[in-house]
């Protein structure tokens, strides 16, 4: 049996990105018709290898096609590429080889990345116009401030007087910006480069996971789609036959909220030891009631695979309602920002102007 898959690959695989969001899916997708079609695996893989226009990926393909044929199993072949292939779609894979359904399990899968990968696209679609429009406002707030400003601020110089004191704080920041800015760049860039470094440990992703969580308004929003992922990745690990201690620890990475995965993989231990998840989820807040409940109902009744797909179509409705009323919500108070921002800025400089009479008394 080949030894390669033993070896997790770490080199860097160009257009990781798109793979995992473009490529992967119709991959999955296409397997799956070609195994249930009746080709055989090596052979699908090879076609799908032929075809694919993405270098990295067609490299990716190779040499799992490569392990599959120096004995490996597909899931362990597949393992060898965690960047590409996570725990979830590795574990769904293994699953389906052992049950003799990798054929439905690629098309469950397929369906469960394309479905993800429409959720993701709605909340950047949403969050994007919000940013672009935030991030204009500040590039014309900052042009005025170190171009314009200036301008008026000769023309007052000789005027004499004292200026109003929105105006003359306004002359002092530009003029600190104009003199200082290599600070004010260095600044700037030492706390994005620290922010970042923090939000990469496991305590400041906690931390901005759990202030997220607890955002007005947005918090809301982060919770439910924490909590479509978990409904949803669940439902797709018990369908495939994963153990459910397993798909609990595969389910609590799988939230995109550190918050919500540490409940979960706490929730596990309470699991092994005989408890009920329901029970174990009710005590932390961060999980809805109804969430509860029908799990709860899943339990009893031993349905918990359709109580979760349920639950991951209604919080994905969910997430969709509140996104469209976010951003009809957000259009008019962007509109105010803006006119905070630079309608401040122009009341200032204009401010002198409406005293002129004492100015040059």
């Amino acid at each position: 049996m080949a030894t390669a898959t033993n070896k997790k690959q770490t080199r860097r695989i160009p257009g990781l990105r798109r793979i995992r969001l473009k490529e992967l899916p119709v991959y999955t997708r296409q397997l799956a018709a070609m195994i249930s079609s009746g080709m055989p695996l090596v052979q699908s893989i090879t076609a799908l290898e032929e075809q694919t226009t993405h270098k990295g990926f067609r490299e990716v393909l190779s040499t799992v096609r490569a392990n599959i044929e120096g004995g490996a199993m597909y899931s362990e072949a597949l393992a060898g590429y965690p960047q590409v292939f996570d725990e979830l779609y590795v574990n769904m894979m293994r699953a389906g080889e052992t049950g003799g359904m990798l054929a439905e399990t690629c098309e469950r899968v397929a369906g469960f990345l394309e479905s993800s990968n429409r959720l993701r696209n709605k909340v950047k679609s949403a969050m994007m116009y919000p940013v672009v429009v935030l991030s204009v406002a500040t590039i014309i707030s900052s042009a005025l401030v170190i171009f314009i400003v200036p301008i008026f601020a000769g023309m007052f110089s000789g005027l004499g007087g004292e200026l109003p004191a929105p105006t003359q704080a306004l002359m002092n920041v530009s003029d600190f910006v104009k003199t200082y800015w290599y600070i004010v760049l260095a600044t700037v860039a030492a706390t994005v480069y620290s922010l970042r470094r923090y939000l990469k440990t496991e305590k400041g992703h906690y931390a901005f996971d759990n202030m997220r969580l607890h955002f007005p308004l947005l918090g809301t929003l982060v919770q439910k789609i924490a909590i479509a992922r978990f409904s949803s990745t669940f439902a797709q690990l018990m369908s495939s036959g994963v153990p459910i201690i397993q798909a609990m620890d595969i389910v609590g990475v799988a939230t995109g909220n550190k918050v919500i995965g540490k409940a979960i993989l706490d929730a596990r231990s309470s699991v092994e030891q005989g408890n009920t998840i329901s029970g174990t989820l009710k005590s932390n807040k961060e999980f809805p009631p109804m969430l509860v409940h029908m799990l709860s109902a899943g339990e009893q009744t031993g349905q918990m695979e359709e109580m979760l797909s349920k639950l991951a179509e209604f919080y994905e409705e969910e997430v969709h309602t509140m996104l469209e009323g976010l951003t009809s919500m957000l259009e008019p108070l962007l509109m105010v920002i803006i006119g905070v921002m630079i309608g401040g800025i122009v009341l200032c400089m204009f401010l002198p102007i409406f005293k002129m009479s004492e100015l040059v008394m």
